[in-house]
């Protein structure tokens, strides 16, 4: 598994599968057991290297007394920044998350989102070349989320490779390249979205009254029922008039005919049912 410059990578995965560990793992802050792990070409938790990278806890939280600029401030010293770069640094982090104009402005006065793109902003210091974000958007609203969607977008034009680790498959679908999905510890799917999803959809067909055995549907390939709906997975568009016959020639009445294409969460969750086998 790897990520290429300046793209968005999603790793995924259920709870406990250890999504976290391997984020913390990547930024040194964990020390592995066993196996072996890269960052910048350079192993993990190599010191110069976390240099270049920017990391977003899952959960932070910082002083309540202190101005978004004075906490910008604090990890520049943290991060040994030289001195002469501060302020370019401080106030390019601002721009980049939308808080320029609340730079004065205490964090206790800062919303949840607003606390979540100055932790942004906190890990953009430095001009990293690679940015690990631990669930960014698990706790924000719908304009919270949109907004850390653009400041990871942005990010991607200006050449950063961006390391996400959420379950919210939504906005992994809407902002990444390409995605892991890990269980028990190990990669049970990669590629890129399409790859995962596969070119083919599925048919959702609400029909009433059908008599006979399943067993006659069975060239259709393998159907789910939920009610009066019966969902195809993976039929070609050129058989779903041969498909709307015969369940009219069984006696079926047909009331909908839906085309659905897979999305990440039906796939994903595929997946863990074939690990789980």
């Amino acid at each position: 598994m790897s990520v290429r410059r300046a793209e968005v990578f999603g790793f995924l995965g259920p709870n406990g599968a250890g999504k976290t560990t391997a984020v913390k793992l990547l930024v040194g802050l964990t020390q592995p057991t066993a196996g072996e792990a890269w960052v910048l070409g350079a192993p993990m938790g190599d010191l110069k290297t976390r240099q270049r990278l920017g990391y977003l806890p899952e959960l932070f939280r910082y002083q309540g007394w202190l101005t978004a600029h004075e906490v910008l401030a604090l990890h520049c010293r943290l991060s040994r920044l030289p001195r002469a770069r501060w302020g370019e640094e401080i106030e390019l982090a601002l721009q980049t998350v939308g808080l320029a104009d609340r730079a004065r402005d205490r964090v206790s006065g800062f919303s949840k989102g607003m606390q979540q793109r100055l932790g942004l902003g906190v890990a953009l210091l430095g001009r990293p070349e690679l940015v690990l974000l631990d669930e960014p958007t698990s706790a924000l609203d719908p304009v919270g989320r949109h907004d850390v969607r653009d400041i990871i977008r942005r990010l991607k034009e200006r050449g950063t490779s961006v390391f996400l680790n959420s379950h919210l498959l939504t906005e992994v679908e809407q902002i990444c390249d390409r995605v892991a999905v890990v269980d028990h510890g190990r990669v049970i799917a990669k590629g890129t979205m399409q790859e995962i999803l596969g070119k083919q959809g599925a048919v959702r067909i609400r029909v009433g009254g059908i008599t006979g055995e399943s067993a006659a549907l069975q060239p259709f390939g393998a159907f789910e029922v939920e009610g009066e709906w019966l969902t195809f997975r993976g039929l070609g568009e050129d058989r779903v008039p041969e498909l709307v016959s015969e369940l009219v020639h069984r006696g079926g009445r047909v009331y909908a005919v839906e085309p659905r294409q897979e999305t990440l969460e039906d796939r994903f969750l595929e997946l863990l049912k074939e690990s789980d086998k």
